[in-house]
């Protein structure tokens, strides 16, 4: 755990392929191996989940299921649920996710598998109901969720009708067999992809590549574990939040980020003995060798935003309840694998929390030249216990941003990187020399993309996420020269 390492931040869906998405499938193994090739260690990603509108990992109908438009067909092919002629495929764009049109043409496909998987289950039998039993904890919430939504014409759970809003048990049981067919279709789903993600997983490991997850501190409103846990969240008497979450006016945004999802109630927590979280954490450390916490400092104090605002100005700090929390996973577990993505408003108590835990920070290289030599975010003034990396998925490339400094800043990165082609190159080197034990390098800086392969913009709730990149794109230098760096600096 504690060798120096690198390795490349790309989700999933930026993956090539001709589902409309990156997929699970031949082209993420073939990354693994151009992974190894250009002798990195690590493969971050963003969040896996099922994903609602907007199409953000940040923002899914479930912190446990999988994202279904990951599920690689081909594999369903070789499996005998499908046949090749069920692959004939819109012609989808190869450098961008159309999320709404593969989702339309792949979830009848999935179905046709389910119906042909029903046929002859005899020789997955007690590896699917296995899977279903492991579980059933949240798999069963998140299946009838799911088929509800589609059942009431896929309005919020909170504007269904009382009797399930509220899930008064005879309307559970009810609603659990009318509904059968498609709860047991939504479980056959994540059945597959859990299949598939194992199956990378393990490729990836046994060949020396560590995987980074990401879970997001909050979820949905409209989501399965809401519905299913509505005392561990502040909300009314009719199940809507009172209490949403974002960040104060900060580098992103002058009004804040209002990101709506409602806020966790800690007290409630404690007395349930964090049960639902330290499921969720150990859940994820099941699914990847690490885990991002995104928002960490969310579990020192979060900004409380009172519902209905249009900003995120007008909120409150207040304090959560991660320490016990985490001493409570390390009591039962022993160990943190975790990273603390302790970006945004960090006080000495976010960084305290942080450091009782011996939680691995982050630092970005975009943030280091606003000010003087003194920046925390200089390779010169930090410690090795960081993941460092040239940006994450929320900044510009860092084309794209060289291109944009202004004067002060550029003043600042000329004196460091230079100007020019040479300044990205010198950026990339000088996260890579750093102290920092992990470096990581999004996709796009690697081939050397400007502002238009930007992965997303904060604050905004569409025409995001979308990038993908060819195999094409990437030159036999750019492989070189990663490969170089990495041995030149020990990692």
């Amino acid at each position: 755990m504690n060798k120096r390492k690198s390795g490349i931040l790309l989700h999933i869906t930026s993956l090539p392929g001709n589902e409309g998405t990156g997929t699970l499938g031949k082209n993420a193994f073939q990354f693994v191996d151009f992974l190894v090739k250009t002798k990195q260690k690590l493969w971050q990603i963003l969040p896996l989940g099922q994903v609602g509108y907007g199409n953000s990992p940040y923002q899914c109908y479930s912190a446990f299921a999988g994202n279904i438009q990951l599920i690689d067909l081909e594999l369903l092919v070789k499996e005998g649920w499908l046949t090749k002629a069920d692959l004939k495929a819109p012609a989808f764009p190869a450098q961008k996710a159309d999320f709404e049109a593969a989702g339309k043409w792949k979830l009848p496909v999935l179905r046709k598998a389910y119906q042909n998987f029903q046929k002859n289950t005899a020789p997955f039998i007690n590896e699917y109901f296995y899977f279903q039993y492991e579980h059933d904890w949240w798999l069963n919430d998140f299946a009838l969720f799911m088929a509800l939504k589609e059942h009431f014409g896929g309005v919020s759970w909170n504007n269904w009708p009382d009797e399930i809003k509220f899930r008064k048990p005879e309307a559970m049981e009810d609603y659990a067999v009318k509904l059968k067919v498609e709860t047991d279709i939504w479980k056959f789903f994540q059945w597959l992809f859990f299949r598939q993600w194992h199956k990378l997983k393990e490729y990836a490991n046994e060949k020396g590549i560590e995987i980074i997850g990401d879970v997001p501190l909050y979820v949905s409103t409209d989501s399965a574990d809401v519905w299913a846990n509505t005392d561990i969240f502040y909300l009314d008497e009719n199940l809507n939040p009172t209490e949403v979450g974002g960040v104060p006016p900060d580098y992103f945004s002058k009004t804040g980020q209002l990101w709506g999802n409602p806020v966790y109630n800690w007290p409630r927590l404690e007395e349930r003995n964090f049960d639902w979280w330290i499921s969720r954490l150990k859940f994820n450390l099941n699914m990847f060798n690490r885990v991002r916490i995104d928002h960490f400092r969310g579990l020192e104090s979060y900004w409380s935003v009172p519902a209905g605002e249009k900003t995120a100005v007008n909120g409150k700090w207040v304090s959560a309840k991660g320490f016990e929390l985490l001493a409570k996973f390390r009591y039962i577990y022993g160990s943190l694998p975790f990273i603390a993505e302790d970006l945004g408003v960090i006080t000495p108590e976010v960084e305290k929390l942080r450091d009782d835990f011996h939680l691995m920070g982050i630092k970005v290289l975009q943030f280091a030249f606003g000010s003087d030599a003194k920046n925390e975010n200089l390779p010169h003034n930090y410690k090795n216990n960081f993941l460092v990396c040239t940006g994450t998925h929320d900044n510009d490339t860092t084309l794209g941003w060289l291109n944009s400094a202004k004067s002060k800043e550029r003043k600042m990165i000329k004196k460091y990187l230079g100007e020019g082609e040479q300044a990205l190159q010198k950026a990339i080197e000088m996260v890579w020399a750093s102290t920092a034990r992990l470096a990581v390098l999004p996709m796009q800086d690697l081939l050397q993309l400007g502002t238009e392969a930007r992965m997303n913009i904060p604050g905004t709730a569409t025409g995001n996420w979308g990038w993908r990149f060819e195999w094409k794109q990437i030159k036999p230098e750019q492989q070189q020269n990663l490969k170089e760096l990495t041995e030149k600096y020990n990692r």
